[in-house]
């Protein structure tokens, strides 16, 4: 089985949640986890919850990134800090993978002090999933977004890469044979959106080993039209951030005009199935985190409020990723572009 990487010490709940999650994990699976963090707390958590020892271990360092730290001062200044530490334990071979739910900067600028980038790969991409409509029977709930927040700016070689990355990693993870690729843009028509996007639109139009069906648009984005959205940084980490917000204010507005109303009240007691199934589906622990592409092992980034059940499907989906090869099956598309 696959050894994760876990970094104990990262996020807004760490060390408690993060080590609660791998715990469950150990009862669970036969995943290996190497908790990286201060040993003391990590062994005081685990104290109180049921694990299974032979599947956790502990790697221990006094150093934390905090959410709020400057990323490339932090990651200079505090060199045994555990994100580091943790990533250099898969460069080393310790570990296959990395789970962390800490300080993205710094996990990024972690991959790339100490793991490979895939041949050929110009710059990896922070890739996100997110819950939309589906149009046909079997089709993912979940569609994967990126880049959103690993780049700012890119070129059109760049873009066609991320499309690459995205389609492998959706057809090995979400089981797509033949994932659906977009471009985000401000219109469907090929010229639309400047030089990059045009360039980008017309290499992928022609490389084969692709299902690209073009530019979508943001009102698009909630649709089944494409399970594989491109885009530069900047535009994902905004789109991102802007359905995260949309689905709290969807959630909390209907709990308020359930109080507030008798009417609203029965009428939600009717909808209420519909309503729990929108709540899972804008739940971010049920979706395992964000994968780091580009590397050749993968880092998966969870939400910084993440709870136990977040980590926990984090490292079941990092362990997913190196059971199914989704490095060699990105470096074998790389190849081929």
């Amino acid at each position: 089985m696959p050894t994760i990487a876990v970094d104990a010490m990262g996020g807004d709940n760490a060390p408690e949640e993060v080590v609660k999650g791998v715990a469950q994990v150990s009862l669970e699976t036969d995943i290996q986890s190497t908790l990286v963090g201060d040993e003391a707390q990590i062994q005081a958590v685990l104290n109180s919850v049921p694990y299974n020892p032979a599947h956790i271990g502990i790697q221990h360092t006094f150093e934390a990134i905090g959410m709020g730290d400057n990323a490339g001062d932090a990651v200079r200044r505090k060199r045994k800090a555990s994100i580091l530490v943790a990533t250099r334990l898969v460069a080393d071979g310790q570990a296959d993978a990395v789970v962390t739910a800490g300080n993205t900067g710094a996990a990024v600028l972690a991959c790339a002090q100490h793991l490979k980038t895939i041949r050929g790969v110009r710059k990896a991409a922070l890739a996100s999933v997110y819950p939309r409509q589906t149009e046909y029977p079997g089709q993912d709930q979940l569609a994967l977004l990126l880049d959103v927040g690993a780049t700012v700016r890119c070129d059109a070689i760049e873009l066609v890469q991320f499309a690459l990355m995205g389609s492998a990693y959706a057809r090995r993870i979400s089981k797509i044979p033949s994932p659906r690729v977009a471009l985000l843009n401000m219109g469907t028509e090929e010229t639309k959106g400047g030089e990059v996007l045009t360039r980008a639109y017309r290499r992928l139009k022609r490389f084969s080993g692709i299902n690209f069906v073009g530019n979508i648009e943001g009102n698009d984005l909630a649709k089944g039209k494409a399970d594989v959205i491109v885009c530069e940084g900047l535009l994902g980490n905004v789109v991102l951030k802007m359905l995260e917000g949309l689905a709290e204010v969807v959630v909390d507005l209907a709990g308020t005009a359930r109080r507030e109303n008798w009417r609203w009240k029965l009428g939600f007691l009717m909808l209420a199935s519909g309503f729990g199934g929108l709540r899972d589906l804008t739940d971010y622990t049920a979706y395992g985190g964000a994968p780091v592409l580009g590397f050749e092992h993968l880092l998966i980034k969870l939400h910084g409020r993440s709870n136990a059940r977040a980590v926990e499907n984090a490292v079941k989906v990092a362990a997913k990723t190196v059971r199914d090869g989704v490095t060699r099956e990105i470096a074998a598309h790389i190849e081929q572009l």
